[in-house]
């Protein structure tokens, strides 16, 4: 292959998509601002009191896919939980044992995620920063070890679920999920 040829490869070989419709933004509005409202209520009414959180950054890009692309594989019901649970068990295990190097720690932590949820077919974006927190998110996080997978990530993906199920549902023109396995 040319440099020519390579370089012609990142030019793309199609149009933009369409853009969506006032009803799907708002559908995507009403989802998003009541799952991540949701987290963050239940979060610091329970949990923060308790030294955990139900709330992490990679929610936000969970939200995105659940409630702004849900017909996309990657914000299905599998891929949404699973993803985020199997990044957490891989980002709690690579700061145990890597810890000590956080650039390597965080390296494989990412990197170790996306294999994992390939194998399992649980591929969900949002899981590699989920695998990244598990790794820079500080002594508050580093404390919850491998319960981190359970609460805050899995607990809290299956809220968002929960929601997308519901206000997903409501409009004649919206169907979620695609399938569940």
């Amino acid at each position: 292959m040319t440099v020519a040829e390579y370089l012609s490869k990142m030019k793309g070989s199609t149009k933009s998509p369409p853009g969506v419709g006032a009803g799907e933004l708002l559908w995507s509005w009403i989802g998003s601002v009541l799952g991540i409202g949701i987290c963050g209520w239940i979060s610091s009414r329970y949990f923060e009191p308790r030294d955990l959180t139900l709330l992490i950054g990679s929610f936000g890009a969970s939200a995105v896919l659940v409630y702004g692309a849900i017909k996309s594989p990657l914000a299905q019901p599998r891929n949404l939980v699973g993803g985020h649970v199997v990044s957490g068990l891989v980002g709690v295990a690579c700061w145990q044992l890597f810890g000590g190097t956080v650039w390597i720690a965080a390296a494989l932590a990412v990197s170790l995620a996306i294999v994992a949820m390939l194998a399992t077919k649980t591929l969900h974006p949002p899981g590699g920063a989920t695998a990244l927190i598990a790794v820079i998110g500080g002594a508050k996080v580093h404390n919850l070890g491998f319960l981190y997978a359970v609460i805050p990530a899995g607990a809290g993906a299956v809220v968002l679920l929960i929601v997308a199920l519901l206000v997903n549902n409501l409009s004649k023109n919206r169907k979620y999920p695609e399938y569940w396995v």
